[in-house]
């Protein structure tokens, strides 16, 4: 102390002294200071501190900054987020960083529910003004379920989903969430779960191959969604029998449910569904390999009461699970069954023949070898109401099958058959000739079997109630055959011969006449040898009601055609002239008709038409919502800019 009193001047502690050598210790001079009195005139505080500190050190503004909220744990800092008071403070909060955002929504809403409803019982108000306006708690808890949002691809992560759970608390609520995820999509149990503790409101969930999502995030949802109507779970290889369990325990009022290609969903899970879920309408189930019987039919007798549409592809199930559907299916009113190869012909026998499908309306058979003529005429014998009928890929269904199935099915009124080849024109004929008067749509589509026959029969059903007509495909029909067509049908106003290579004109020109009520919509796209002289004639006949005419890749038909459409229809709305030989006279001779109001104009690989078309088409009308001008090389970019500019209410596809 002596030593330090006695000190000559400045030169004895400052760098390079006596004392300073012997006090290099930074504590001891900070405790020096406080037995060290001395008068400091005020000055300009220096940007560099003189003092130096040893490496490793922490400066006092270092230690201060570390004096943040960040520096709590997860528990405090949880503690402090949960009691913000609105849903507004909650979403501002959420954008400081991940951190919080996931700590936020970790916050169950039923515990912000208790907590408002304690803090609103503890407050002491008297009677509320009448002139203020509603709060906005009061605002924020009507959260039905209005909003809808999609996550596509690389969007679907598990920040994003955090997001939707907050930001839609205070917009109504999440009532649809559906994500369409890849092999790559990184949402995990984690996000999933910010939506189940956020949104309680959710009605509907979509998930689309999200290979990371397991059990646990699906009993999340099933936790804190309650109100869940609709599940669709597809490629979700780690969802498996515990997590459809855990949603038929927590969620009684599922309506539909849908489960394609997830491998590790099995038997017990449906069980569970069946027993646990009595309001439940539709379910789909699509090539899950380990669902068999047991589950099938568990399902089925369990919710027999409310059962309404069922949806089997690709299963390992035997004749017995159909004997369960057609037995305890009483409220079924449609009924898909696709690739069943374990399926036969007993099966689909016993379904029809114990009349438990009396409310069926629609059956759609897809692939299925033991669908034979006496199994289809048994569902027709006890499905009376039956309207639809949909048979793909029939390798045993002839024409005897259909011509006693038209027989029993008298509410029949539509009919789609489709890679059938065993049938031929004389069953449709026959079946024509038995079906009842409420057949509206007949469809015949790849049917090797129907072809031209050299005779026409001698009578010749009369179809009267037949207003649509689809022959797709099928080589073998040209012209004698739609001459027969067009005499039977008299009152066709819909005609579909798309991929008819073989029709010409003279061969449709029966057809076109023989109609007396008129063509609405006709598709003669493929009829690559259909020429002007047909389309003149089909504007003469039935110009005054054609509203839709598609003539994609029919490359005889020119401006003329053009002509005659602008001056004979009126009400015409839907007109493809995709691959033809159009060129720009034809498309401003188009324009130039005031009486039409086309909505969609497909101009496709016209190689004629050009940017001197662009005026012409930005003077189409306000009627106009969609253009095709897709592979048009001779129209410029900046043309078509110019032209969206123009049409910027319409969608053009360029």
């Amino acid at each position: 102390m002596a030593a330090l009193v006695n000190c000559a001047g400045n030169d004895d502690i400052g760098p390079g002294g006596p004392l300073f050598s012997s006090l290099m210790d930074s504590s001891l001079l900070l405790s020096l200071t406080y037995n060290f009195d001395a008068y400091c005139p005020p000055s300009k505080r220096t940007r560099i501190s003189p003092l130096t500190c040893k490496a490793g050190e922490k400066t006092a503004d270092e230690k201060q900054q570390l004096r943040s909220i960040d520096t709590l744990p997860d528990e405090c800092l949880f503690e402090i987020l949960r009691r913000l008071p609105g849903d507004k403070e909650r979403s501002n909060s959420a954008c400081v960083s991940k951190r919080w955002l996931m700590l936020l929504c970790s916050i169950r809403s039923s515990e912000l529910a208790a907590r408002k409803k304690h803090r609103n019982e503890s407050a002491k108000n008297p009677l509320p003004d009448l002139n203020k306006d509603v709060s906005e708690d009061e605002q924020e808890s009507e959260n039905n379920g209005y909003l809808t949002r999609r996550l596509d691809a690389e969007e679907a992560t598990d920040i994003r989903l955090a997001s939707i759970a907050l930001g839609t608390c205070s917009r109504g609520g999440l009532g649809k969430l559906v994500i369409r995820g890849s092999n790559s999509t990184q949402v995990t149990d984690v996000g999933l779960s910010a939506i189940a503790h956020g949104c309680p409101s959710l009605r509907a969930l979509s998930m689309w191959k999200v290979p990371l999502i397991t059990d646990a995030g699906l009993s999340e949802i099933a936790d804190g969604c309650p109100l869940l109507e609709k599940l669709d779970l597809c490629q979700c290889p780690q969802i498996s029998d515990k997590g459809l369990i855990a949603v038929a325990q927590k969620c009684p009022i599922l309506t539909s449910l849908t489960i394609e290609s997830c491998s590790s969903v099995g038997n017990e899970g449906l069980q569970a569904i069946g027993r646990c879920c009595p309001k439940l309408k539709s379910v789909t189930i699509k090539n899950c390999l380990h669902v068999g019987d047991q589950g099938i039919t568990s399902l089925v007798s369990s919710a027999s009461s409310s059962l309404e549409r069922i949806k089997l592809q690709t299963l390992s199930i035997s004749d017995v699970a159909l004997a369960v559907v057609g037995h305890y299916g009483k409220n079924i009113i449609d009924l898909s069954l696709s690739g069943l190869q374990n399926v036969y012909e007993k099966g689909f026998w016993v379904m029809g023949s114990t009349l438990g499908l009396r409310k069926l309306r629609s059956i759609s058979i897809t692939c299925c070898n033991g669908l034979t003529d006496i199994a289809l005429q048994a569902i027709a014998k006890g499905s009376p109401i039956l309207k639809h009928l949909f048979v793909r890929k029939s390798c045993y269904l002839s024409d005897s099958g259909l011509s006693a199935f038209a027989e029993s099915a008298k509410e029949l009124e539509n009919l789609h058959l489709e890679d059938c080849n065993q049938i031929t024109l004389i069953g449709v004929l026959g079946a024509l000739s038995k079906c009842s008067t409420q057949l509206k749509s007949l469809s015949l589509v790849r049917c090797l079997g129907i072809k031209d026959i050299a005779f026409a029969p001698v009578q010749l059903p009369s179809c009267m109630s037949l207003r649509s007509l689809t022959i797709r495909d099928c080589p073998g029909v040209t012209s004698a055959s739609l001459q027969v067509v067009g005499k039977i049908c008299p009152q066709l106003q819909n005609i579909d011969l798309s991929g008819q290579v073989g029709v010409t004109d003279t061969f449709l020109l029966p057809l076109i006449k023989s109609s007396d009520v008129g063509f609405v919509h006709v598709n003669l796209s493929g009829c690559v040898n259909v020429t002007d002289d047909l389309v003149t004639t089909l504007v003469k006949a039935h110009g005054s009601t054609l509203k839709m005419l598609n003539l994609h890749g029919c490359k005889k038909i020119t401006d003329r055609s053009l002509l005659a459409i602008a001056d004979g229809c009126s009400v015409i709305e839907d007109l493809d002239l995709s691959s033809c030989s159009v060129s720009d006279y034809g498309v401003a001779v188009l324009a130039s008709a005031r009486q039409l109001q086309l909505q969609i104009l497909s101009l496709a690989s016209c190689s004629k038409v050009t940017v001197k078309s662009l005026p012409f088409l930005g003077n189409l009308g306000q009627s106009m919502v969609g253009l095709n001008l897709q592979h048009c090389s001779l129209i410029s970019t900046r043309g078509m800019k110019l032209l969206e500019e123009k049409l910027w209410w319409c969608d053009i596809i360029s």
